[in-house]
């Protein structure tokens, strides 16, 4: 498909279209199609990708004073987030908003614990199908960012899914290219034809953590922290790389620290598991911070994944912390959610320190020093 529009020529800039969502030639005529269906109508929070292709319907959304949420570019500050024009915005400024440009300078980031509840959901595709089958550009987040949304309860199965293409876009494509993470689509706008797919495939239920690996865990934040959520919940989280029969299967209980290590980390030091002859540790061990990082920087990566402790001990100058919570389960899950972390071009190293004993101060982490108590940092 890439190829073929290249050589005829379809496609404005961004060129070549080569691993992108193709800004095909005709783009906005096809945009303004999404006006006759009644689930634009109808929908006031309405979810548009950020593709450059669908800048139109960006558009029709503010025009028609509808909440608009874009995604954030491949997920990495978050899912979702909300363009808030000026007030009194003339249509110049609301053109300025649909673009990518606008999604920067007048977004408001919207968080997991929001109550968003998407009525529409637009994507962009490199091809689609009559049946409402879709491919992308093949790295997923399409796919991702819906199960995301169900996993937040902001869409359902009856929430619509639309998709804008050139005509030479709609295509047939295998039903076996499909898996079970891949989204459909229930309308398909082009120039010159609204095709209503009536597709009867069940869109994705939530994530399937199987097929995530910790490589793109480490790279996308939220994600790790809806993965602590349905830990917490009870749900089988186990990525593609992780040893299913270390991790086990739909416990409530946050599994050891050794079965929930990325397998490119270094081997942490056998006595940082946490476990010991006074029982388990309710402190958690961070090191290998960035030269330069501040207290603040730390406490912002923990309140966006949930793991806030009671009491942070912060030791900078050695590149690492200690944080307190109030019981061990609470420090279990805390290095489950923060495995893989980055601050900066950092990986952070995440175990539990070992614990107190009579005569010893904080929980320490063996082959590391114990904290300074005078470098306390007390509540976040």
């Amino acid at each position: 498909m890439w190829d073929y529009m290249e050589s005829q020529n379809l496609a404005d800039f961004p060129r070549p279209v080569h691993h992108r969502i193709p800004n095909f030639k005709g783009s906005y005529l096809a945009c303004q199609n999404i006006r006759e269906l009644e689930v634009f109508a109808r929908a006031q929070e309405v979810k548009v990708d950020p593709d450059k292709p669908l800048e139109g319907v960006r558009l029709l959304a503010l025009q028609s004073k509808k909440t608009l949420l874009v995604p954030t570019p491949r997920l990495r500050t978050g899912l979702f987030n909300k363009i808030t024009p000026p007030p009194g915005a003339t249509k110049d400024i609301l053109r300025k908003c649909a673009t990518s440009q606008g999604v920067r300078s007048y977004s408001t980031p919207v968080g997991l614990d929001s109550r968003v509840l998407v009525d529409l959901v637009v994507v962009g595709s490199v091809a689609v199908s009559e049946k409402g089958w879709r491919i992308g550009k093949g790295e997923g987040y399409a796919d991702l960012e819906y199960a995301m949304m169900v996993s937040m309860g902001a869409v359902s199965q009856g929430t619509p899914v639309v998709t804008i293409v050139h005509d030479c876009q709609v295509v047939d494509i295998p039903e076996a290219l499909l898996e079970d993470h891949d989204l459909t689509v229930d309308y398909i706008l082009t120039p010159t034809r609204v095709i209503a797919t009536g597709c009867e495939r069940p869109k994705p239920t939530g994530i399937i953590w199987s097929k995530i690996s910790s490589e793109v865990m480490g790279k996308i934040p939220i994600l790790r922290s809806l993965r602590c959520r349905e830990r917490q919940a009870g749900r089988d989280v186990t990525l593609q790389d992780e040893p299913r029969h270390l991790l086990g299967t739909g416990s409530r209980q946050p599994p050891p620290l050794s079965t929930v290590r990325r397998h490119q980390d270094p081997e942490q030091p056998e006595s940082c598991s946490g476990q010991g002859e006074d029982g388990p540790s309710n402190t958690v061990f961070i090191g290998n911070l960035p030269r330069g990082t501040r207290v603040s920087e730390l406490k912002r990566a923990l309140r966006e994944l949930g793991t806030v402790p009671q009491r942070l001990t912060w030791q900078g100058p050695r590149r690492r912390a200690f944080l307190h919570y109030e019981a061990p389960i609470s420090a279990q899950q805390a290095v489950s959610c923060l495995q893989g972390l980055r601050l900066g071009a950092a990986t952070l190293k995440v175990a539990l320190a070992r614990p107190q004993r009579a005569g010893e101060g904080t929980g320490s982490c063996a082959e590391e020093p114990r904290p300074d108590r005078r470098s306390a940092v007390s509540g976040l």
